[in-house]
């Protein structure tokens, strides 16, 4: 039976809400204020948490606020109840970790199908990634924990992902990390009129998203599978937990960030001197992902190319088809396979 904790100040609001779920079968916990319902969820660990945000004392936002510094409450799946529907309060919210909102007035089958969507989200991600293994307890035990924890990713529950799949989404909360077992990840923004690109691509023996270390509240790009991907999940409280034992660990990934960050400046410099036919060269390159690889076979959509070397799809094709004709590539379904790689090489220079 599931466990849902309601935080209203409207009694009669707050009467209705709880009739109507423990009719449901839920078991249902309640607070008149936002400082109660603190205390409630702190003592209890509901499985999800419904929230008005007009409230005296400590509004909702607050409540949100405190309970996502606690590793115990941080990972509850949280659902604003407003009568405010502006778009700049409902983008506060989401920014601050909400999961969802409800409008007043709702209606039954709205509030019981926003519950089960959410309680039905932290189940998968629980089946997805397990509960915490018994060897991390190790790594954080371990002198070497630098030099095991990528082995004991590997060894993590772990997900797979069909190409094209979304891993999270720009402006998710975010809930930890993920190391690349095998496949191959895109990082994209959006523009307004949905053009796609391309801000990383990461290969298997990669971590994603490691830059929340610096900033943990949202993600910061959308991730998305280019094929089948296999990820592991390391949870950002045992991400914290690890880092404050083991400070090589931090500073590893302070490197990798570092080279990240120097990797997307000098793409931008590319995209904004470098030729259509450079910065093509240059995407093939990096998917490759290797030196004198000649027969090397790369699995890129047009689209995608374009979305990395920050230019069109038909720029694109008209390019592909000149390398082809130069003898530096060859196409088919899909592949590209490098045929000569030095020459291809220098095209970047």
């Amino acid at each position: 039976m599931s466990k849902v904790l309601i935080i209203e100040d409207n009694d009669s609001i707050r009467e209705n809400i709880i009739e109507i779920l423990e009719l449901s079968g839920y078991e249902v916990l309640s607070a008149s204020n936002g400082k109660s319902g603190i205390e409630l969820a702190i003592t209890h660990n509901p499985d999800i948490i419904l929230c008005d945000i007009m409230m005296p004392e400590l509004d909702g936002y607050g409540v949100l606020h405190v309970l996502s510094q606690s590793s115990v409450t941080k990972t509850i799946p949280f659902i604003f109840l407003t009568s405010k529907a502006e778009r700049s309060d409902l983008r506060k919210g989401m920014e601050l970790g909400a999961d969802d909102y409800l409008t007043k007035p709702f209606d039954d089958s709205e509030l019981l199908r926003a519950i089960e969507s959410r309680t039905k989200k932290k189940e998968a991600q629980q089946l997805y990634y397990g509960q915490t293994p018994e060897n991390l307890n190790t790594i954080i035990s371990n002198k070497k924990g630098l030099d095991e924890l990528k082995s004991v990713m590997q060894e993590r529950s772990c997900r797979k992902f069909k190409p094209h799949q979304h891993i999270h989404y720009e402006g998710d909360h975010v809930t930890g990390i993920y190391y690349i077992i095998s496949g191959t990840v895109k990082t994209v923004k959006f523009t307004k009129d949905g053009r796609e690109l391309i801000t990383g691509i990461y290969k298997e023996g990669d971590y994603l998203d490691i830059n929340v270390m610096l900033s943990a509240n949202i993600y910061s790009d959308t991730a998305i599978a280019i094929e089948e991907t296999v990820l592991s999940f390391l949870p950002i409280d045992q991400l914290d937990k690890l880092i404050f034992l083991h400070p090589e660990i931090g500073a590893k990934f302070i490197n990798i960030l570092t080279c990240n960050i120097r990797e997307k400046e000098l793409r931008l410099l590319q995209i904004a001197y470098m030729s259509v036919r450079k910065r093509i060269a240059e995407g093939i390159i990096k998917m490759a992902g290797q030196h004198n690889c000649d027969n090397a076979m790369i699995k890129i959509t047009r689209d995608d190319l374009a979305a990395l070397s920050g230019t069109s799809p038909e720029t694109v094709s008209r390019t592909l088809s000149d390398f082809k004709e130069e003898g530096l590539i060859k196409k088919s379904a899909g592949t590209l396979h490098i045929l000569n790689f030095n020459k291809l090489n220098t095209l970047r220079n």
